[in-house]
């Protein structure tokens, strides 16, 4: 921003503070605000260039979902490698962290789950969806800290098939970040590849699985906070179809934004957890047998330029296999994809600040600065900014919506990079350098706009120990048959590279 500029709002801002009777809690404030808006001042810029539109407001619809049409009997699957036994995963948990701060409240004692096809096993839940005689806090000593006396509606459903809360998963704080560092519980160690950042906000999620203490975790995704960090630890991250699974019972981030979905060593995994978070009375067979008749989109123009060179080598190397295995791969366009940055930012702060705004009030000095700045610069954005965004989301969206006419599935990498080193600010991917959040959301946060259902399976690993992850969108309500191309693409992943 000019400087001319930059004084108008460090004044304006200065003002503005004690009217919404948010202090400047010291000489410095104003000159942060300001420096947070600088970093989003080529979305502002592009959101103010982006024509006007006669579209209504984006309004989420209930989708259902389509039946599974799977050719594989559940008989065939079994869950290999690792036992439903929760005290082994509590004792695992209780081990490792202290050192990888995977949790912000582990359980005192082992738990012991309903009959049901979930039977026992050991699951994480994010510390922003509530289970019952654990604290919910969102990762944030501004949070509540008496035990919740109910469990969400998404966990009760998994504790009616069986399934056991071993404990809350740390992340970043208050789901609003893409490191997890966090300030309360410790910064999450990726266990995959300790030099890289796990990714955010369900840090913690993706770090209990790749610690193989839990095969399956609960995750929360507003921009892509299922699968970046999936992406960032090597395992499987699912965001399924927008409001499928209830987020009664979640903290808010940005309510027309956040999904709920599971992560899991495999795909099958989140598959078995899905069935039990849409209240099924048993899992459907999903699976196929071959990808016969499977029309793959291989997004290009924004998703893949710019790529790192081990990614776009992954990409390559995947839609052969996609191919192999009989399915029909394209290229496709998304010309529109480049607003998908302006909207998000415009979104995102505004309603996060809005679900944020009595902890902003009461409790601003037990919010970190980074989180608190991030969260208070929402304060600035004008009202009719917030409904043009979602009128420009409407005719986003009917562009992703028209992709599917061409194509059943879409593939892009889930990041433009492998997963980025603890302590990076920004990223360099060929010419161009991005801040941190930026970098890793650019690919993921379109569908979260769009509420299609999207997952993220490891394909390999960088040159320095950086696993890479790649994307498969498909159509709202199509959530099944995603999974079960996620499945024969991951089989092939295993094939080349072995599990990890």
């Amino acid at each position: 921003m000019a400087s001319t500029t930059q004084a108008d709002l460090r004044y304006t801002f200065e003002q503005y503070a004690g009217w919404i009777q948010q202090p400047v809690s010291k000489p410095s404030t104003a000159e942060q605000w300001v420096q947070r808006l600088a970093i989003n001042e080529a979305e502002i810029q592009h959101f103010l260039s982006l024509p006007n539109t006669a579209a209504q407001p984006y309004q989420a619809s209930l989708v259902q979902i389509k039946p599974a049409q799977g050719t594989v009997p559940r008989a065939q699957f079994t869950l290999p490698a690792i036992p439903a036994e929760p005290d082994q995963a509590l004792k695992c948990a209780k081990d490792l962290n202290p050192e990888l701060h995977l949790f912000t409240v582990l359980a005192d004692t082992t738990p012991s789950g309903q009959p049901g096809y979930l039977h026992n096993l050991p699951i994480a839940v994010k510390d922003m969806t509530a289970v019952a005689g654990f604290p919910v806090t969102a990762g944030s000593a501004s949070g509540h800290f008496e035990p919740a006396p109910h469990d969400a509606l998404s966990v009760a459903r998994l504790r009616s098939k069986g399934a056991v809360v071993i404990g809350m998963a740390n992340q970043h704080e208050m789901a609003f970040g893409a490191s997890s560092n966090n300030p309360r519980y410790g910064r999450v160690i990726n266990p995959a590849s300790p030099g890289h950042i796990p990714g955010g906000s369900s840090g913690g999620s993706a770090a209990i699985v790749a610690a193989d203490v839990c095969r399956v975790t609960l995750g929360t995704d507003t921009g892509g906070s299922i699968r970046l960090p999936a992406a960032c630890c090597g395992v499987v991250g699912f965001k399924p179809t927008y409001d499928s699974v209830p987020r009664e019972g979640s903290i808010d981030v940005a309510p027309s934004l956040d999904h709920l979905g599971p992560i899991g060593t495999y795909v099958q995994d989140c598959a078995l957890v899905y069935a039990g978070l849409l209240d099924l009375p048993q899992e459907p067979n999903w699976a196929v047998h071959n990808l016969d008749g499977i029309r793959i989109g291989r997004l290009g123009g924004y998703f893949v330029d710019p790529l790192e060179s081990q990614v776009l080598g992954a990409l390559d190397q995947a839609c052969r296999s996609l191919e192999q295995d009989q399915a029909v791969v394209q290229a496709i366009m998304l010309p529109e994809a480049h607003m998908a940055a302006a909207l998000q930012f415009m979104i995102i702060t505004s309603e996060a600040t809005a679900s944020y705004t009595d902890r902003l009030q009461e409790q601003a000095d037990k919010i970190s600065e980074e989180i608190r700045i991030r969260l208070e610069i929402g304060h600035f954005l004008p009202a009719p900014w917030y409904i043009r965004a979602q009128k420009l989301r409407t005719d986003f969206n009917a562009h992703i919506d028209a992709l599917f006419e061409h194509v059943d599935i879409l593939i892009c990498p889930t990041m433009r990079c492998p997963a980025p080193k603890v302590g990076a600010t920004e990223v360099q991917i060929g010419q161009k350098i991005y801040p941190l959040h930026t970098a890793v959301t650019q690919l993921t946060m379109p569908f979260s706009l769009s509420g299609s259902p999207a997952i993220s399976i490891p394909w390999g690993r960088a040159k320095d120990g950086a696993p890479i992850g790649l994307q498969l969108i498909a159509k709202q309500g199509d959530d099944w048959r995603l999974l079960a191309v996620a499945q024969r693409l991951e089989a092939a992943g295993h094939a080349l590279f072995g599990k990890n």
